[in-house]
């Protein structure tokens, strides 16, 4: 038997300890922490909420290489068939008890319900079961070179592994027992509901014993000991709050603060995702007026990414991108087919023609500014394509939770509505979740294609890079076709920190490496 080793590091040591600082860090989120549970949502904040509650198997670094985090390392044999991923000792979940295989297994279970690339995993994957306490092994139906990357991925639903007990839960319902082996612990007892949530460091925390902190990999060493969540009624209350010292960290400030927020002397502005963010307008395929493709497609020639760019990022240029289209601006797989149905011409008209005045519910938050922004340019572009809009502003909770009702809109469902996601998670077809098309299996709006889906299966086969590019440029083109959703540009989202805060690392909004000067 034929086998090689890859990804594997040496034992761990016993970690130093790090000196704690005795202030808690205090953090103002993009919105309120509506759901705990990283399984059942996609939004960023449950997302890097369990960041801090939980580990991976693999992390992935700055430049998006998957590396080990609680494995050991991996072993593959079988030509790829068997794969075997190695626990590292000493892992612990919060309440003390080992983290064993069959923890990870009932984890990756749990999670590949509901993530896409991980629903291609196990659509490959004949037997997942744990050998021992610590080893977890893949016997597949054909190699999937995909594995370890589904396993790193930092776009939700993230692969977070938690107890057994708990990852045993239906993959519907969500958990609300905090119990992880992250770096952090969360403290349920504090949550005050719209206004604060607690974290402290988790002294039996194993970090990797080498490395570099390099997004989600590497060493995860933390030197605050306790991490408060701040919600704020408004952005002035932010802006004010950052400025006078009393938050040492507002994620996302709006646009027209940030100027104000560039001239504060103690207040240091960092891009920290340099993938930047994607907003798009997604569309529900199960309804009139848009489960008709040619309804989807009229709705292009109204489309003005600049006019979206504006309002969600402001008129300096050098932060936002207009002539995006379904895979972003940088990425291996961004192409230029059908880019002129976004870039040429605008024609409202023919869309007022189209929509012929029927009726359109949009849902979207007061509570979150850059989706806001985002809403109320295309209320707008609605209202002068004839639409006859049914728009009334909730809070992102509601949101989060009405995105998912099946229903006609008169029912409590819904006809549009606006997000942005990261460029990491949409850079190919394997993650990008909003191009799946697999009817009721996919996304919220549940799209339904039988090309786009034979095309994504088509790259994920493919094995040159070239390849994948030219395959990539068949599925946008069908992807103007089918309107899985529509791109509205890229923009940069600083986050401010206080003078003096250090090691934050890029990527999604973390925790760790974190220090106080």
């Amino acid at each position: 038997m034929h086998r090689r080793s890859v990804l594997s590091l040496p034992m761990l040591a016993a970690p130093a300890l790090a000196q704690p600082a005795m202030r808690p860090l205090r953090f103002v989120p993009a919105s309120d922490l509506a759901v705990l549970d990283p399984a059942i949502t996609t939004t960023y904040i449950t997302r890097n909420h369990a960041f801090m509650v939980f580990d991976q198997l693999f992390g992935l670094d700055e430049n998006f290489r998957p590396q080990p985090q609680m494995a050991e390392g991996v072993e593959l044999a079988e030509a790829g068939r068997r794969v075997t991923i190695r626990l590292r000792e000493g892992l612990v979940f919060h309440d003390g008890a080992p983290v064993l295989a069959r923890d990870a297994v009932a984890s990756i279970r749990r999670w590949a319900a509901r993530d896409q690339l991980g629903q291609t995993l196990m659509a490959l994957t004949d037997e997942l079961a744990p050998e021992g306490d610590r080893d977890i092994i893949f016997r597949l139906r054909r190699p999937f070179p995909f594995l370890v990357d589904a396993l790193a991925k930092s776009s939700p639903p993230v692969c977070f592994i938690m107890p057994e007990r708990l990852a045993r839960t239906d993959p519907t319902t969500a958990i609300t027992e905090m119990t992880g082996s992250g770096p952090f612990r969360y403290i349920a007892a504090e949550r005050v509901a719209g206004a604060l949530n607690v974290y402290e460091r988790f002294a039996g925390y194993v970090p990797r014993p080498t490395g570099t902190p390099s997004g989600t990999a590497g060493p995860k060493r933390v030197h605050i000991d306790r991490v408060e969540w701040r919600t704020m009624p408004d952005a002035a209350t932010a802006a004010a709050a950052i400025q006078t010292g009393e938050v040492d960290a507002w994620e996302y400030p709006p646009t027209d603060l940030i100027p104000l927020l560039r001239r504060a002397r103690d207040v240091v502005l960092e891009n920290p995702d340099p993938a930047g963010f994607i907003a798009m307008l997604r569309i529900n395929h199960l309804h009139p007026p848009f489960d008709d493709p040619a309804m989807r497609r009229a709705l292009l020639h109204a489309i003005v990414q600049e006019d979206f760019m504006r309002a969600v990022a402001g008129t300096d240029s050098a932060m936002w991108r207009a002539g995006v289209g379904f895979f972003p601006p940088g990425s291996p797989m961004e192409n230029p087919a059908g880019m002129t149905a976004l870039t040429g011409p605008r024609d409202i008209a023919a869309t007022r023609r189209a929509l012929g005045g029927r009726p359109v519910s949009l849902i979207g938050p007061a509570d979150y500014p850059q989706v806001q922004a985002l809403v109320e340019v295309g209320a707008d572009m609605l209202r002068r394509a004839g639409a006859a809009l049914d728009y009334r502003p909730t809070d992102w909770a509601t949101v989060v939770q009405r995105r998912a009702n099946r229903n006609a809109p008169a029912q409590g469902g819904w006809n549009m509505l606006f997000t942005f996601f990261s460029g990491l998670d949409l850079m190919n077809p394997a993650v990008n979740p909003l191009l799946r098309a697999h009817g009721a299996g996919a996304f919220f709006g549940w799209p339904d294609s039988p090309p786009l889906e034979a095309l994504r299966a088509e790259w994920l086969d493919a094995e040159t890079l070239p390849a994948q590019r030219a395959i990539a440029m068949r599925i946008q083109e069908q992807a103007f076709q089918d309107v899985p959703y529509v791109p509205l540009g890229q923009f940069f989202q600083p986050t401010a920190w206080r003078r003096g805060i250090t090691g934050v690392l890029k990527g999604p909004t973390l925790f760790w490496n974190i220090r106080r000067a």
